[in-house]
């Protein structure tokens, strides 16, 4: 499951993050990931008439989320390779919910 491996990801460097940050912004970041954990899992569980309602809550929540590591980074908070490594994970998990939409569709 991408969504737990980015979790894993964003649990390791959280030690790495000034304490500061790491109970500011990055407890929302890593909070929104779990987030989006439950919201896959609930979709995938979910009868097909509701699975839409979720992954669309879930593509926002991506998105926000997206934008949170994107203000992390440019605050330096979180160096570029590890930037690259949270977007390209998260372009990823876009993609793929948002094909589960299409597929619904």
């Amino acid at each position: 499951h991408k969504v737990c491996e980015l979790y894993k990801n964003l649990y390791l460097t959280s030690p790495k993050i000034s304490k500061r940050d790491r109970f500011g912004i990055w407890v929302k970041i890593e909070n929104l990931c779990l987030e989006i954990m439950d919201l896959a899992i609930t979709a995938s569980l979910e009868v097909k008439n509701n699975k839409l309602s979720v992954l669309n809550l879930a593509r926002i929540k991506i998105e926000v989320l997206k934008r949170l590591i994107r203000i992390a980074y440019e605050l330096n908070i979180i160096e570029n390779k590890k930037y690259i490594n949270l977007e390209s994970d998260l372009q990823e998990i876009s993609r793929m919910t948002n094909g589960w939409i299409k597929y619904l569709r």
